[in-house]
């Protein structure tokens, strides 16, 4: 019976820091704990993109909103990684806490949120960053940080203190296909469960996996 409910999607011992039939919520409940005990940026996240030539390019983002189907990340459209989820349409992240010996793996499709979500979190920036967002062609080459400063003060005469949200600057929200939770376990005996999305329906398999 147990290996038929496993089978399923049903794991029978999956309770404590895995309880629950909601992946969203449960992202949400970890971090939330990690909000507590992570010394810093608990919701740093490494973003993986892939280039034309299938390179992989890693790096550290914040993730900043956990929706109900999916997670919400905000950059530079016009940057590498903007670029590379723009063509492909896929990316990946991995959200790992030391203090709490846990990490999520999140893969799938992407889309922009570059509509009245994505003005509200750009209001919400410190003025400076606003501005930034503007100056910086984030990715490409700079000659100096002089330049930089420059491109901010030439950036706040033409937009002074109340900028619009640049119209290559949004979020990106990623809409998982599969997520993966992890917890450390005594010698190495890890505990794994990897819930995908199945079928046309949106309902979420879970299942146990070897650590």
């Amino acid at each position: 019976m147990q290996i038929g409910l496993i089978l399923m999607g049903i794991d029978m011992d999956r309770g404590g820091i895995f309880a629950g039939d909601d992946p969203f919520a449960l992202a949400k409940a970890w971090l939330s704990e990690a909000e507590a005990s992570e010394p810093n940026d608990p919701n740093a996240i490494a973003l993986a993109t892939v280039d034309a030539d299938g390179m992989p390019n890693t790096r550290m983002v914040l993730l900043k909103e956990i929706e109900p189907a999916a997670f919400v990340f905000y950059t530079n459209y016009t940057s590498r990684k903007g670029r590379e989820i723009e063509a492909s349409g896929k990316a990946a992240f991995v959200m790992h806490w030391k203090s709490l010996h846990r990490q999520i793996r999140v893969r799938g499709m992407t889309e922009r949120e570059d509509g009245p979500i994505a003005d509200a979190y750009y209001a919400s920036r410190s003025l400076k960053s606003r501005l930034g967002a503007w100056a910086s062609a984030q990715s490409q080459p700079l000659s100096s940080r002089t330049a930089l400063v420059a491109e901010v003060a030439k950036i706040t005469a033409t937009h002074g203190t109340n900028p619009a949200r640049p119209p290559f600057w949004g979020g990106i929200r990623i809409i998982p296909t599969e997520i993966e939770f992890w917890a450390d376990g005594a010698f190495r005996l890890h505990d794994r469960f990897r819930w995908t999305l199945s079928g046309s329906d949106g309902a979420w398999m879970t299942q146990r996996l070897n650590p």
